[in-house]
């Protein structure tokens, strides 16, 4: 008898080691409704995504083959959702690539099971079973393994249009500007700062970064009013960054009235962010996605689990592992709203944040509260690039409406009963973020304008298209004016001093550039 159990002892082990999951739900798919471009609503369950492909099986059982683009942005997301999740099973925990760590816990799990077998074989039944006891400690270890890229980029789907996402070995990235498109901003702040919300380049090298290897923390790092009072604590999915719900006066800025109805405001470089968890972006699709990812690179879920059921208790850090061995949180309208503890591995700086984090570029001087003050409006102002906030205080109705101009200058118009006063300010030149969308029309050239500066005539290099492939130019000043066209650069001269913006047109995009004449 002892022989079996030794021998089923070494069985167990050797198939924790090698188990192979899948989906169970796969095996029988609910039915649901796909939207695609062009046709009519089709009854069909999720197979698999392949190439680009999406593979559905209809009522009467035949298989539907369409391109993942031809369908809706819900079901875009569902359908990488699903994929990520299938991935993560097979791989264990959302595992994409075994990290150090784990490549040393599989092989010292292989080493034991390998001993264990020779003492098995050689009589030695006691050290036998002490051995594969020791093998399956290890192998129920909670092992951190490198996050699917495909599993983070599926929460960030349902706002590609805004926004854009690409990844490497190392680093989740996501470049967006800090606005949501979803929803308004400020109204209902009744403690405000003075301050208002403007596009932010979180862009190239200022990308938000989010770790696709995390490592647990050997303490975590409580997010309170000591640690974390500057810069975000996660990134939502929406591409707005989440902070922590203190302010950098350590007050919890909900509480303290400074929020707006989805629990942000902007900061003192007039950057809009959360304070609270994002709960209005959950999904509730079949597979419910994250509303946000920490910066210590795990996942934030709302009030379900990511299979959809009832959420699970949580512990101090405001989260719990999953039945594969993945840590992610949970957003709460209660405090701590989110991250209780950091329960990754992250860098504090001196200036109390998490590195690497993206910066938010101040054009003014950040100001003080306003006491008395209360927003109650915040509107485009109808030129595409500025807003209308709109606060009483004593009884009176008073108005922010601000703008800028493609080449950096912003302008505020503060409106009271007794008039209005202006305020211009030189600061960074707004950018785009170039989604998947531009990218299909944007040309990939480099474009160099020279000598920058000029004295008035300036000349054009474009790598990678034939000259013929320009279209025009276009230059505006600094307000904003169109100043000069042509069909050419090299025929644009004698332009005064100054600093302009010149825009090269292409047949299918164009790109800007900003010029000095002195």
């Amino acid at each position: 008898m002892l022989k079996k159990n030794a021998l089923t002892t070494l069985l167990a082990v050797a198939f924790v080691a090698t188990a192979y999951c899948h989906d169970p739900a796969t095996s029988h798919a609910p039915l649901r409704e796909w939207h695609l471009k062009d046709s009519p609503q089709l009854h069909a369950s999720f197979l698999l995504l392949k190439n680009d492909t999406v593979l559905l099986e209809a009522e009467n059982q035949t298989v539907v083959k369409a391109p993942l683009a031809d369908f809706s942005k819900e079901d875009q997301a569902f359908v990488l959702g699903k994929t990520a999740k299938i991935e993560r099973l097979n791989q264990g925990g959302g595992a994409r690539l075994l990290n150090l760590e784990s490549f040393v816990n599989v092989g010292a799990l292989l080493a034991l099971v390998a001993l264990a077998g020779f003492l098995f074989l050689k009589k030695c039944q006691k050290w036998s079973l002490a051995v594969g006891s020791a093998a399956l400690l290890l192998a129920f270890k909670p092992t951190i393994l490198g996050t699917d890229p495909l599993f983070v980029d599926s929460a960030f789907q349902p706002f590609k249009e805004h926004l854009a996402t690409h990844w490497d070995d190392t680093w989740f990235y996501v470049e967006s500007n800090g606005i949501p498109t979803t929803h308004s901003m400020m109204t209902g702040i009744v403690k405000w700062q003075q301050q208002v919300p403007l596009p932010q380049c979180y862009t190239g090298s200022n990308a938000w970064q989010i770790p696709l290897n995390p490592v647990l923390a050997d303490t975590p790092v409580p997010v309170n009013s000591e640690h974390f009072l500057r810069g975000a604590v996660a990134l939502a999915a929406n591409g707005v960054p989440i902070f922590n719900p203190h302010t950098n006066t350590g007050v919890d800025a909900l509480v303290d009235g400074q929020l707006d109805q989805w629990g942000g405001h902007s900061g003192r470089a007039d950057d809009y962010h959360y304070h609270i968890a994002p709960l209005f972006l959950d999904t509730q699709t079949v597979d419910i996605l994250p509303i946000a990812f920490a910066l210590d690179g795990f996942a934030v879920y709302a009030g379900l689990e990511p299979d959809g059921s009832p959420m699970l208790p949580l512990d101090e850090n405001h989260g719990h592992f999953d039945a594969a061995g993945t840590y992610h949180y949970h957003g709460t309208p209660e405090a701590p709203y989110m991250i209780g503890r950091m329960v990754g591995k992250v860098t504090e700086d001196a200036d109390l944040q998490i590195i690497p984090q993206s910066k938010a570029q101040p054009v003014r001087p950040s100001l003080t509260p306003l006491s008395g003050a209360i927003i109650t409006d915040f509107q485009p102002n109808g030129t595409g690039n500025g807003y209308i906030l709109t606060y009483t205080r004593n009884g009176q109705t008073y108005q922010v409406d601000y703008s800028w101009t493609p080449v950096g200058v912003y302008t505020y118009n503060f409106i009271s009963p007794s008039g209005t006063t202006t305020e211009v300010y030189n600061g960074h030149l707004p950018c785009e973020v170039m989604t998947a969308a531009d990218e299909a029309g944007q040309p990939a050239v480099e474009v160099v304008l020279y000598p920058n500066p000029s004295s008035g005539r300036i000349s054009l290099k474009v790598n990678g298209l034939i000259a013929s492939e320009v279209k025009g130019v276009a230059v505006f000043d600094l307000q904003g004016k169109l100043v000069a066209t042509s069909q050419q650069v090299e025929a644009l001269h004698n332009l005064a001093k100054g600093v302009y913006l010149v825009k090269i047109i292409f047949e299918k995009g164009e790109i800007s550039r900003k010029i000095i004449v002195q």
